[in-house]
Protein backbone atom coordinates (compact mmCIF):
# COMPACT_ATOMS: atom_id res chain seq x y z
CA UNK A 1 0.00 0.00 0.00
CA UNK A 2 1.54 2.89 -1.06
CA UNK A 3 0.00 6.52 0.47
CA UNK A 4 2.68 9.10 0.19
CA UNK A 5 6.20 9.18 0.68
CA UNK A 6 7.14 11.59 3.66
CA UNK A 7 10.89 13.07 4.26
CA UNK A 8 12.21 10.21 6.56
CA UNK A 9 14.28 10.71 9.84
CA UNK A 10 15.76 7.84 12.40
CA UNK A 11 14.90 8.45 15.96
CA UNK A 12 16.17 7.08 18.78
CA UNK A 13 13.95 5.80 21.75
CA UNK A 14 14.19 5.74 25.45
CA UNK A 15 16.64 3.37 27.07
CA UNK A 16 15.00 0.13 28.65
CA UNK A 17 17.31 -0.96 31.35
CA UNK A 18 18.91 0.36 34.50
CA UNK A 19 22.14 1.40 33.19
CA UNK A 20 24.50 3.13 36.11
CA UNK A 21 23.50 6.94 35.71
CA UNK A 22 27.13 8.43 34.35
CA UNK A 23 26.76 5.50 31.70
CA UNK A 24 23.47 6.39 31.05
CA UNK A 25 24.38 10.49 30.90
CA UNK A 26 27.37 9.36 28.55
CA UNK A 27 25.46 7.55 26.18
CA UNK A 28 23.34 10.66 25.46
CA UNK A 29 26.18 13.04 25.43
CA UNK A 30 27.86 10.72 22.47
CA UNK A 31 24.26 10.29 20.76
CA UNK A 32 24.31 14.37 21.09
CA UNK A 33 27.83 14.64 18.99
CA UNK A 34 27.48 11.77 16.62
CA UNK A 35 24.53 9.93 16.01
CA UNK A 36 22.64 11.15 12.62
CA UNK A 37 19.10 10.92 14.83
CA UNK A 38 16.61 13.67 14.82
CA UNK A 39 14.71 12.82 17.57
CA UNK A 40 15.93 11.15 21.01
CA UNK A 41 13.31 10.44 23.57
CA UNK A 42 14.90 10.40 27.31
CA UNK A 43 13.51 9.28 30.81
CA UNK A 44 12.51 6.33 32.99
CA UNK A 45 9.34 4.39 30.81
CA UNK A 46 9.55 0.54 32.89
CA UNK A 47 10.52 1.40 36.73
CA UNK A 48 9.77 4.43 38.50
CA UNK A 49 11.92 3.20 41.14
CA UNK A 50 14.98 3.87 38.87
CA UNK A 51 14.04 7.46 37.65
CA UNK A 52 15.47 9.13 40.78
CA UNK A 53 18.79 7.35 39.82
CA UNK A 54 18.99 9.04 36.20
CA UNK A 55 17.22 12.48 37.13
CA UNK A 56 20.22 14.45 38.40
CA UNK A 57 21.35 14.65 34.59
CA UNK A 58 17.95 15.17 32.86
CA UNK A 59 19.16 18.77 32.25
CA UNK A 60 22.44 18.15 31.22
CA UNK A 61 21.54 15.43 29.16
CA UNK A 62 18.71 17.68 27.52
CA UNK A 63 20.49 20.61 27.12
CA UNK A 64 23.79 18.43 24.86
CA UNK A 65 21.39 16.93 22.88
CA UNK A 66 19.50 19.88 21.70
CA UNK A 67 22.77 21.58 21.16
CA UNK A 68 23.35 18.83 18.74
CA UNK A 69 20.64 19.36 17.14
CA UNK A 70 18.16 16.76 18.02
CA UNK A 71 14.40 17.62 19.55
CA UNK A 72 14.08 16.03 22.85
CA UNK A 73 10.97 13.79 24.02
CA UNK A 74 10.25 13.22 27.68
CA UNK A 75 8.91 9.53 27.59
CA UNK A 76 6.09 8.60 30.34
CA UNK A 77 6.13 5.19 32.50
CA UNK A 78 4.59 2.43 30.44
CA UNK A 79 2.98 1.30 33.64
CA UNK A 80 0.85 3.33 35.92
CA UNK A 81 0.06 1.15 39.31
CA UNK A 82 1.49 2.78 42.64
CA UNK A 83 1.55 6.34 44.21
CA UNK A 84 4.88 6.76 43.18
CA UNK A 85 4.07 5.83 39.68
CA UNK A 86 1.10 8.64 39.34
CA UNK A 87 3.54 11.28 41.09
CA UNK A 88 6.21 10.34 38.60
CA UNK A 89 4.15 10.28 35.67
CA UNK A 90 2.07 13.69 36.67
CA UNK A 91 5.53 15.61 36.93
CA UNK A 92 6.95 14.50 33.87
CA UNK A 93 3.60 15.31 31.80
CA UNK A 94 2.63 18.73 33.40
CA UNK A 95 6.34 20.11 32.73
CA UNK A 96 6.66 22.53 31.03
CA UNK A 97 8.99 23.55 28.02
CA UNK A 98 9.36 20.02 25.88
CA UNK A 99 7.42 17.31 24.49
CA UNK A 100 6.29 13.88 26.58
CA UNK A 101 5.44 10.58 24.86
CA UNK A 102 2.50 9.15 26.26
CA UNK A 103 3.39 5.37 27.11
CA UNK A 104 0.25 4.90 29.33
CA UNK A 105 -3.28 5.54 28.93
CA UNK A 106 -3.13 7.42 32.37
CA UNK A 107 -0.90 10.35 30.79
CA UNK A 108 -3.76 11.28 28.37
CA UNK A 109 -5.35 13.16 31.34
CA UNK A 110 -2.67 15.90 31.46
CA UNK A 111 -1.63 15.90 27.77
CA UNK A 112 -5.17 16.57 25.89
CA UNK A 113 -4.77 19.12 24.37
CA UNK A 114 -1.44 19.84 23.81
CA UNK A 115 1.18 18.80 21.10
CA UNK A 116 2.79 15.28 22.35
CA UNK A 117 3.76 11.88 21.06
CA UNK A 118 2.36 8.44 21.53
CA UNK A 119 4.38 5.42 22.69
CA UNK A 120 5.02 2.17 21.46
CA UNK A 121 3.62 0.38 24.38
CA UNK A 122 0.12 2.48 23.96
CA UNK A 123 -2.32 0.56 22.26
CA UNK A 124 -2.84 1.82 19.27
CA UNK A 125 -3.80 -1.19 16.87
CA UNK A 126 -6.52 0.63 14.34
CA UNK A 127 -8.03 3.92 12.22
CA UNK A 128 -10.23 4.74 15.29
CA UNK A 129 -7.72 5.33 17.74
CA UNK A 130 -5.35 6.96 15.57
CA UNK A 131 -8.03 10.04 14.55
CA UNK A 132 -9.04 10.02 18.00
CA UNK A 133 -5.41 10.63 19.15
CA UNK A 134 -4.78 12.80 16.63
CA UNK A 135 -7.69 15.12 18.02
CA UNK A 136 -6.59 15.25 21.54
CA UNK A 137 -3.07 17.00 20.65
CA UNK A 138 -1.19 13.71 19.08
CA UNK A 139 1.31 14.81 16.90
CA UNK A 140 3.37 11.64 16.29
CA UNK A 141 2.17 7.96 17.19
CA UNK A 142 4.85 5.28 17.18
CA UNK A 143 3.21 1.70 16.92
CA UNK A 144 3.45 -1.13 18.68
CA UNK A 145 6.08 -3.80 17.76
CA UNK A 146 3.52 -5.97 16.26
CA UNK A 147 1.96 -4.32 14.01
CA UNK A 148 2.32 -6.33 10.48
CA UNK A 149 2.99 -4.55 7.08
CA UNK A 150 -0.71 -4.49 6.04
CA UNK A 151 -2.03 -2.94 9.29
CA UNK A 152 1.06 -0.23 9.21
CA UNK A 153 -0.10 0.78 5.41
CA UNK A 154 -3.78 1.10 6.92
CA UNK A 155 -2.86 3.48 9.84
CA UNK A 156 -0.51 5.61 7.49
CA UNK A 157 -3.41 5.62 5.27
CA UNK A 158 -5.74 7.33 8.13
CA UNK A 159 -3.25 9.92 8.74
CA UNK A 160 -3.43 11.30 4.99
CA UNK A 161 -5.32 14.08 6.17
CA UNK A 162 -4.24 14.82 10.01
CA UNK A 163 -1.41 16.29 10.79
CA UNK A 164 0.00 13.45 12.78
CA UNK A 165 3.09 11.25 11.94
CA UNK A 166 3.54 7.74 12.51
CA UNK A 167 6.73 6.11 13.60
CA UNK A 168 7.98 2.92 13.33
CA UNK A 169 10.53 0.99 15.54
CA UNK A 170 13.01 -0.96 13.45
CA UNK A 171 15.66 -2.34 15.45
CA UNK A 172 16.19 -3.55 18.81
CA UNK A 173 14.67 -5.80 21.22
CA UNK A 174 10.04 -6.18 21.53
CA UNK A 175 8.70 -5.27 24.07
CA UNK A 176 6.04 -8.10 24.46
CA UNK A 177 4.27 -7.63 27.88
CA UNK A 178 4.15 -5.68 30.94
CA UNK A 179 3.32 -6.71 34.66
CA UNK A 180 2.72 -5.76 37.89
CA UNK A 181 5.44 -8.13 39.23
CA UNK A 182 9.40 -7.58 38.68
CA UNK A 183 10.54 -10.51 37.16
CA UNK A 184 14.36 -9.63 38.06
CA UNK A 185 13.24 -9.06 41.29
CA UNK A 186 11.67 -13.09 41.84
CA UNK A 187 14.76 -14.12 39.84
CA UNK A 188 17.00 -13.51 42.56
CA UNK A 189 14.49 -14.19 45.29
CA UNK A 190 13.53 -10.57 45.90
CA UNK A 191 10.35 -8.69 45.95
CA UNK A 192 9.33 -5.58 43.86
CA UNK A 193 10.22 -3.32 46.75
CA UNK A 194 13.70 -4.71 47.83
CA UNK A 195 15.09 -5.45 44.52
CA UNK A 196 18.27 -3.59 45.25
CA UNK A 197 18.54 -2.82 41.90
CA UNK A 198 19.58 -5.92 40.81
CA UNK A 199 18.46 -5.33 36.97
CA UNK A 200 21.49 -3.18 36.57
CA UNK A 201 23.46 -6.32 35.88
CA UNK A 202 21.67 -7.10 33.18
CA UNK A 203 22.51 -4.11 30.84
CA UNK A 204 20.64 -5.77 28.19
CA UNK A 205 18.01 -7.53 29.99
CA UNK A 206 17.85 -10.72 31.80
CA UNK A 207 17.89 -14.13 28.66
CA UNK A 208 15.08 -16.60 29.91
CA UNK A 209 15.68 -20.02 28.54
CA UNK A 210 13.04 -22.99 28.15
CA UNK A 211 13.37 -26.26 29.84
CA UNK A 212 15.42 -27.24 27.35
CA UNK A 213 18.01 -24.75 27.23
CA UNK A 214 16.68 -22.95 24.17
CA UNK A 215 16.97 -18.96 24.73
CA UNK A 216 13.86 -17.63 24.22
CA UNK A 217 13.07 -14.50 26.00
CA UNK A 218 14.56 -11.84 27.79
CA UNK A 219 13.03 -9.27 31.06
CA UNK A 220 14.05 -6.03 31.93
CA UNK A 221 12.22 -5.35 35.76
CA UNK A 222 8.41 -5.60 34.79
CA UNK A 223 8.91 -6.04 30.93
CA UNK A 224 9.06 -8.86 28.98
CA UNK A 225 11.08 -8.42 25.63
CA UNK A 226 11.99 -10.46 22.99
CA UNK A 227 15.61 -12.33 22.80
CA UNK A 228 15.91 -11.83 18.87
CA UNK A 229 16.83 -8.46 17.84
CA UNK A 230 14.10 -6.80 15.49
CA UNK A 231 15.72 -5.87 12.22
CA UNK A 232 13.88 -4.23 9.72
CA UNK A 233 16.67 -2.32 7.79
CA UNK A 234 15.33 -4.49 4.16
CA UNK A 235 12.07 -3.24 5.03
CA UNK A 236 12.86 0.48 5.13
CA UNK A 237 11.78 1.46 1.40
CA UNK A 238 8.69 -0.34 2.48
CA UNK A 239 7.81 1.60 5.33
CA UNK A 240 8.62 4.67 3.64
CA UNK A 241 6.41 3.86 0.40
CA UNK A 242 3.64 3.46 3.19
CA UNK A 243 4.18 6.78 4.05
CA UNK A 244 6.02 5.94 7.85
CA UNK A 245 8.52 9.07 8.41
CA UNK A 246 10.29 7.84 11.55
CA UNK A 247 12.36 5.15 12.12
CA UNK A 248 12.59 4.55 15.56
CA UNK A 249 16.21 2.32 17.07
CA UNK A 250 15.95 1.20 20.77
CA UNK A 251 19.48 1.70 22.44
CA UNK A 252 21.37 -1.41 23.77
CA UNK A 253 24.70 -1.50 24.79
CA UNK A 254 26.35 -1.81 21.03
CA UNK A 255 27.55 0.56 18.74
CA UNK A 256 24.27 2.92 18.35
CA UNK A 257 25.78 5.38 16.58
CA UNK A 258 26.95 3.17 14.10
CA UNK A 259 23.87 1.14 13.69
CA UNK A 260 21.67 4.91 13.40
CA UNK A 261 24.31 5.95 10.75
CA UNK A 262 23.87 2.56 8.84
CA UNK A 263 19.62 2.89 9.13
CA UNK A 264 20.10 6.93 7.93
CA UNK A 265 21.61 5.75 4.59
CA UNK A 266 19.25 3.71 4.28
CA UNK A 267 16.48 6.31 4.75
CA UNK A 268 18.09 9.23 3.20
CA UNK A 269 18.49 6.42 0.42
CA UNK A 270 22.44 6.61 0.46
CA UNK A 271 22.65 3.15 1.16
CA UNK A 272 21.39 0.07 -0.52
CA UNK A 273 19.16 -1.89 1.91
CA UNK A 274 20.91 -4.81 1.22
CA UNK A 275 24.67 -3.42 1.79
CA UNK A 276 22.88 -1.62 5.31
CA UNK A 277 21.35 -5.69 6.13
CA UNK A 278 25.51 -6.92 5.57
CA UNK A 279 27.14 -3.94 7.86
CA UNK A 280 24.38 -4.79 10.75
CA UNK A 281 25.21 -8.71 10.14
CA UNK A 282 28.91 -7.90 10.86
CA UNK A 283 28.12 -6.22 14.24
CA UNK A 284 25.35 -8.78 15.14
CA UNK A 285 24.45 -9.04 19.04
CA UNK A 286 25.01 -12.10 20.69
CA UNK A 287 21.39 -12.81 19.83
CA UNK A 288 19.82 -13.23 15.95
CA UNK A 289 17.72 -10.60 14.49
CA UNK A 290 13.89 -11.17 13.80
CA UNK A 291 11.23 -9.57 11.49
CA UNK A 292 8.50 -11.72 11.65
CA UNK A 293 5.78 -9.80 13.12
CA UNK A 294 6.47 -6.98 9.92
CA UNK A 295 5.48 -10.49 7.77
CA UNK A 296 2.86 -11.67 9.62
CA UNK A 297 4.51 -14.69 11.01
CA UNK A 298 6.03 -14.88 14.77
CA UNK A 299 7.53 -12.52 15.70
CA UNK A 300 10.76 -14.85 16.81
CA UNK A 301 11.43 -15.24 12.97
CA UNK A 302 13.34 -14.45 10.50
CA UNK A 303 12.06 -13.90 7.13
CA UNK A 304 14.15 -13.27 3.77
CA UNK A 305 10.68 -12.05 1.35
CA UNK A 306 9.97 -8.41 0.86
CA UNK A 307 7.10 -6.98 1.11
CA UNK A 308 5.49 -3.72 -0.88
Amino acid sequence: MTVQERAGSVTLGPVLFNWQPEKWRDFYFRIADEAPVSTVYIGETVCSKRAPLIEPYYAAVAERLAAGGKTVVFSSLSEVVSKLDRKLAEQICTAEGFLVEANDGSALMYLKGRPHHVGPLMNVYNEATVKFLAGIGAKNICLPVEMPAKSVGALCEATRDLDVSIEVQVFGRQSLALSARCYHARAHGRTKDSCRFVCEEDPDGLTLSTIDDRKFLTVNGIQTLSYEYLNLVREVPSLRKMGVSRFRLSPHTLDMVGIATIFSGVVEGKLAADEAAALLEAMKPDAPFANGFYHGKPGYTWNTASVH
